[in-house]
């Protein structure tokens, strides 16, 4: 079992992305989200992806504040 702190380059390996910092950058460039879209509803993530982030929201995990990072940059137009 990995007890490491989440970031967001470890959130990015979890969900099977390039967690590199240039592809972080990328990608939160190619996926702005508007402010109606719920981040686990997006359409560019697999349903494994947005259960994760569904279910990591819900339980409150340690995950749950780097995904609210990941929203943030996604809104960030």
């Amino acid at each position: 079992m990995d007890y490491s702190q989440p970031t967001i380059s470890r959130l990015f390996s979890q969900l099977g992305l390039d967690n590199d910092e240039v592809s972080i950058q990328r990608f939160a460039r190619q996926h702005q989200l508007d402010n109606t879209t719920l981040l686990a509803d997006a359409k560019f993530w697999n349903d494994s992806q947005a259960d994760f982030i569904r279910e990591q929201i819900w339980q409150d995990s340690d995950w749950a504040e780097v995904i609210d990072q990941l929203d943030n940059m996604l809104r960030q137009g």
